[in-house]
């Protein structure tokens, strides 16, 4: 018990660790009060304005990193098993799984539809209207994201403790830590532009880290209710991958690539890509 309490917890420490950026900056009017020097008169003057936020270069090599461990992490760690998992029904092996991914693309267009959010860099949000600040529609974006990764790692999870084939501890403990890597940015993505605001830095950190607490709950909802979904599993593998790729595919990619330096994004995603991989394979 206590080691899938740890496996589900490893990706909200990510979001946390991302969301813990906000300790470093400074406020509106701290960064206001710094940027006051007197000038070779002896007067006040006050420097350009410089704002605090992720660089562009980074949050490009950031997202298409997190591209890249979900693509892996759909494959190696979902899909394949789902796949396998079935074997015995010979070429039809591949109907759950084709079926599950289309279930969790069409899930996420859904919860997409009907929920107000913003993605980053983006001017206008998504959704029904909604009276929710700029900040708040961000952090449901993030949280739309984070639904299938929990959903993920409580699968994989369950498969791994009804011993399904193809799925190990060892399996679930790569998806969770790949997930958890992806995470970092996202923290970061909510809790600098609060401070950068005006938030007090506990309140930007809480606000990120709450961002993924969704995580751990969906994938706690999956191991509950394991012995109902055994015969179901691998369509629900496949469900989650096709729910991470929806988010990669709508979300992620299109924002990695707009404006320059999107050559960034592409060695990002190729190096969370052939990490994710890597863990899998290894620890699985």
């Amino acid at each position: 018990m206590e080691v899938l309490a740890i496996v589900l917890l490893i990706p909200l420490l990510g979001t946390m660790l991302g969301s813990a950026f906000a300790f470093v900056m400074k406020s509106p009017v701290e960064r206001e009060k710094s940027d006051v020097r007197l000038n070779s008169s002896g007067r006040e003057e006050t420097r350009p304005e410089v704002k605090q936020k992720m660089p562009d270069r980074m949050q490009k090599a950031l997202l298409g990193f997190a591209s890249g461990v979900m693509v892996a992490a759909s494959v190696w760690s979902l899909l394949i098993p789902a796949i396998e998992a079935e074997s015995h029904k010979g070429p039809w092996a591949v109907m759950p799984a084709a079926a599950g991914f289309l279930l969790g693309i069409l899930f996420l267009l859904a919860i997409d539809e009907l929920t107000p959010h913003l993605h980053v860099g983006a001017t206008s949000p998504e959704g029904p209207r909604s009276k929710l600040s700029r900040t708040a529609m961000l952090a449901l974006a993030v949280t739309i994201h984070n639904l299938p990764e929990g959903m993920a790692v409580g699968v994989v999870l369950a498969g791994a403790e009804e011993g399904m084939e193809g799925i190990s501890m060892s399996a679930a403990i790569a998806v969770s830590l790949g997930i958890a890597i992806q995470n970092i940015p996202e923290g970061a993505i909510i809790s600098m532009p609060m401070r950068a605001a005006g938030n007090s830095r506990a309140k930007s950190f809480l606000i990120g880290s709450l961002s993924g607490i969704v995580e751990p709950i969906g994938g706690l909802l999956v191991i509950l209710l394991a012995a109902w979904l055994t015969p179901i599993l691998p369509y629900l593998l496949a469900f989650a991958a096709g729910a991470m790729l929806y988010v990669v595919v709508e979300e992620l990619i299109p924002e990695a690539s707009q404006g320059t330096h999107s050559n960034l994004s592409t060695i990002g995603f190729a190096i969370g890509f052939v990490l994710m991989m890597v863990l899998d394979v290894v620890l699985g």
